[in-house]
């Protein structure tokens, strides 16, 4: 088995690798992003979102297939968590400024279509970050831990 729900799986002499490189080409081929150029980030560092009262309203149909292709994504893609879960908190009444951060994560998977989980022997790895009272319009915090077991996601929030 190679492909399995959009997932592919590759076997090597020293893991297995997967990926989902097709469905990534398929989600920037949907959205119109195929052309776009790459950037090195899913988020611009530092940028804070939030509710963006004055701005203009997007399809919240298009809008929640967007973040709904994004999270998909974060089954092989650990590095694409914390931007989806943070635009995913805009899919009642979102504006364009929250498009526009949903873009920006799609420009970045173009650059990174090749990402996905290697599955090594033998090392054991734990990383945490947090932002204490980031969020600007509640002031609530945000953290997140990954836990990697030969090279492989096997706990994260």
């Amino acid at each position: 088995m190679r492909f399995f729900l959009g997932i592919e799986a590759l076997q090597q002499s020293d893991g297995i690798y997967i990926c989902q490189r097709k469905y990534t080409l398929e989600v920037l081929r949907r959205f119109g992003m195929m052309e776009s150029n790459s950037v090195g980030s899913p988020i611009v560092p530092g940028f804070k979102i939030s509710r963006d009262e004055n701005g203009n309203f997007v399809d919240e149909t298009y809008y929640k297939q967007l973040v709904g292709s994004l999270m998909y994504l974060t089954a092989t893609r650990p590095d694409m968590m914390f931007v989806t879960c943070l635009i995913s908190r805009y899919m009642a009444k979102p504006m364009e400024i929250h498009l526009q951060a949903d873009k920006r994560a799609l420009r970045y998977l173009k650059g990174t279509v090749n990402y996905g989980i290697h599955n090594k022997k033998g090392e054991l790895l734990a990383f945490t970050d947090s932002d204490y009272a980031g969020d600007m319009e509640d002031r609530k915090s945000t953290s997140g831990y990954v836990f990697l077991m030969s090279s492989s996601v096997v706990s994260w929030c």
